[in-house]
């Protein structure tokens, strides 16, 4: 019986490799469908503040939807995300528009949907690299396709920054308004929702005057989105 040949070196790393991207793979997809019932004990971007700061504290507190104001999902999607109920992880309609603003001259501005950021904070790393860019929206594509929207906005409030160390809506609640995130008022969501994009310049304690124009611009949107907005996500 002839033996069989060896297999070429660059051929098996191939397949090793192969192999490798679809474990991967399988192991997100099994981690997305866990998360949809199981809370997230961590995220990749807690993970990064416990690593890069281990002598600081870290507070975050799990809170269900039911447990948050009505008013701070609908201030967040009214600051970042107002096609949120209509779109399927990526709005590309939002995308367009940020492209054509920048070829214009107008300062390039992000177009992550809430799904996007969801996505990242809890699986990838801040940056603006293209990977980085295209895993998230494969993620949130995923995320959309397997969560209902409410457990995204859900787990979004449960995981983003509002400060150097406080994740979530409850602890951000409790450290800089002494309430409940159930207790949050129109004005306090609005501020919460005017320093996410980047709590480590805005600062829910000290507000400055560009926050406090956020503030002002969110709540309009907020009136003319509705309490009704978001319901039957």
């Amino acid at each position: 019986m002839a033996r069989r040949k060896p297999e070429p070196l660059v051929r098996k790393t191939l397949r090793l490799l192969l192999l490798g991207v679809l474990g991967l793979l399988l192991t997100v997809l099994l981690l997305v469908l866990l998360f949809r019932f199981v809370n997230p004990p961590t995220s990749a971007f807690m993970m990064g503040y416990w690593f890069d700061h281990p002598d600081k504290e870290l507070r975050q507190e799990w809170v269900s939807f039911e447990q948050i104001s009505p008013w701070m999902p609908l201030a967040v999607v009214a600051s970042e995300d107002q096609r949120f109920p209509e779109h399927w992880g990526v709005d590309f309609s939002a995308i367009q528009s940020a492209v054509e603003e920048y070829i214009e001259g107008e300062e390039l501005r992000g177009a992550s949907t809430i799904t996007q950021q969801t996505a990242k904070n809890l699986f990838l790393w801040n940056g603006r690299s293209f990977v980085r860019k295209s895993l998230e929206a494969g993620l949130a594509i995923t995320l959309e396709v397997m969560w209902p929207k409410e457990r995204i906005l859900e787990v979004y409030l449960n995981i983003a920054e509002f400060g150097p160390g406080i994740y979530g809506v409850e602890a951000a609640s409790r450290a800089f308004f002494r309430v409940p995130a159930s207790q949050l008022s129109r004005t306090e969501a609005a501020l919460l929702a005017a320093v996410l994009p980047n709590p480590k310049v805005f600062r829910v304690e000290q507000p400055s005057a560009y926050v406090w124009e956020r503030v002002n611009w969110i709540s309009r949107q907020m009136g003319q989105l509705g309490l009704g907005y978001l319901e039957g996500l």
